[in-house]
């Protein structure tokens, strides 16, 4: 790392996309901890460390997609392939409000059986019968929507938050490359897509967030190029609360390969804080890396802790087997100096520990 990029990052001045890909390139690791870590306490100087109390609901696992890194996905007709009953999803989000909840994370697959009049008949029932916050589904699931219902996709967001939807989650964002996506999603949103459909939900009033699944095909230099992909929408719409890079899990995927090193996402974390100046928060991924990684992360930029992640689907089918209590939630935070601080899907604060 040059010293001139160090002081840049450090007097607030916008790194370009060379001096980002120099310092993901870069051999110093725990130089780069201590100049992310910098960066964090110039945004949360309070040394609080956020979580969400949420349940995410896989609310079917059919899907057209068939990404070759997801080993989540099935297709109608094989004998795993699902779709919960609204009974089913009332009982986990009623599990979930038992234990503090207050927020529901619902994502699935793109399942042809299910319209744009499923969801905002769903949404509207949570809604009415429970107290938790929507931030719930992803860019690609709306695409899928806008594209079924034959709707222009503003008309699609606007009847989803009428329904009850709070904010959009981040997901399908892959690596914002067209040419990483033609290889692992060929059937999934394009990045211009992805991009578009967020601007469309920030200019409709809806906060999101936004990730990045690192470590299967990409270059370094296309890993940047998400981060600058992610920057300049922000900068368009400031509609972006946190930033969730995560690594790729090959476990009983089609694509195969080896997961990215604890070394690696502690690299991609820190550039991730010191590139994106413009996004508030930066979330740890303790359901791919485990909890203790995801201590050492706070030291290395991130502010938030994610979510108590009552259930997950998605990474456990590829073989990620982390989990966390509450209790042990708060215990890692305050073990490894913060505040542990509960947050709604805005990042606003309910109570700390």
């Amino acid at each position: 790392m040059t010293a001139s990029i160090a002081s840049k990052a450090l007097e607030v001045k916008r790194l370009s996309e060379k001096e980002g890909l120099d310092l993901l390139r870069g051999q110093d690791l725990l130089t780069l901890g201590m100049l992310a870590s910098q960066v964090r306490e110039r945004l949360h100087p309070e040394r609080r460390v956020t979580f969400v109390i949420d349940r995410n609901i896989n609310y079917t696992n059919i899907c057209v997609a068939g990404c070759r890194f997801c080993a989540f996905h099935r297709l109608a007709g094989h004998p795993e392939a699902y779709v919960l009953s609204r009974e089913e999803i009332f009982h986990k989000i009623e599990e979930t409000v038992a234990v503090g909840g207050t927020q529901i994370l619902m994502q699935g697959g793109l399942n042809p059986d299910l319209d744009l009049k499923y969801f905002e008949d769903l949404f509207a029932a949570i809604k009415k019968r429970y107290p938790v916050k929507l931030h719930s589904l992803s860019p690609v699931e709306i695409d899928y929507l806008a594209r079924t219902s034959v709707l222009p996709v503003e008309v699609v967001i606007r009847r989803l938050a009428a329904a009850g939807l709070d904010s959009i989650a981040g997901g399908g964002a892959e690596i914002l490359v067209d040419r990483v996506r033609r290889q692992i999603s060929p059937r999934k949103t394009s990045t211009g897509r992805w991009l578009e459909i967020m601007r469309a939900a920030h200019r409709a009033g809806l906060k999101s967030t936004a990730t990045m699944m690192f470590g299967s095909v990409e270059t370094l230099d296309e890993r940047i190029a998400h981060l600058e992909a992610i920057r300049r929408l922000q900068d368009q719409t400031g509609g972006f609360t946190a930033f969730i890079p995560w690594s790729f899990q090959p476990g009983h995927t089609d694509l195969g390969g080896s997961p990215a090193s604890s070394v690696d996402y502690l690299r991609t974390l820190a550039v991730s804080r010191i590139y994106l100046d413009n996004v508030p928060n930066l979330q740890v991924s303790w359901v791919t890396q485990g909890v203790k990684i995801a201590q050492v992360a706070l030291a290395f930029g991130a502010n938030d802790f994610g979510s108590t992640m009552l259930e997950e689907n998605v990474v456990r089918a590829a073989g990620a087997s982390f989990s966390a209590s509450l209790q042990e939630l708060v215990r890692s935070i305050k073990d490894a100096g913060y505040q542990p601080a509960q947050r709604d899907n805005l990042y606003n604060i309910i109570r700390t520990y």
